[in-house]
């Protein structure tokens, strides 16, 4: 089985974190609420594909990334996401792609996908250390 490698960015502002819901129009989970992200293509890099996608997905520019985590999720394929932190960006966020963009806190969490529940989770559990 193929496994599709995936970016995707948790936008961190204060004990916020940005969500999305993902177009009704998507093949893979759609009108889901998600981290938002997308597919590293081929021959590009891990930070290159965070670039290029929060630039494609959001219309910003991250100033800095950390490294996460790396989940699997089997959607309508087998997708290994590689998540990435940002917390500060260049630029106004807008909902580019999906049908919608907004800020939930770090702790309600809500999200549909269990890889992004998880990375959450990875990230209040080890926040202190990846933004000191």
């Amino acid at each position: 089985m193929k496994v599709h490698p995936c970016v995707s960015f948790l936008l961190i502002k204060g004990d916020q974190v940005l969500l999305e819901r993902r177009s009704l129009t998507k093949s893979s989970d759609p009108g889901l609420i998600t981290i938002p992200g997308g597919h590293i293509e081929m021959g590009e890099s891990q930070e290159e594909a965070l670039y290029r996608e929060i630039g494609e997905e959001l219309k910003v520019e991250p100033l800095s990334s950390t490294y996460l985590c790396s989940l699997y999720h089997p959607t309508t394929e087998l997708q290994l996401i590689h998540y990435y932190i940002i917390s500060s960006w260049q630029g106004e966020i807008q909902a580019i792609e999906a049908d919608e963009v907004f800020w939930r806190s770090i702790k309600v969490g809500g999200l549909d996908i269990a890889a992004d529940r998880f990375a959450l989770q990875e990230y209040q559990r080890l926040s202190a250390f990846l933004l000191s």
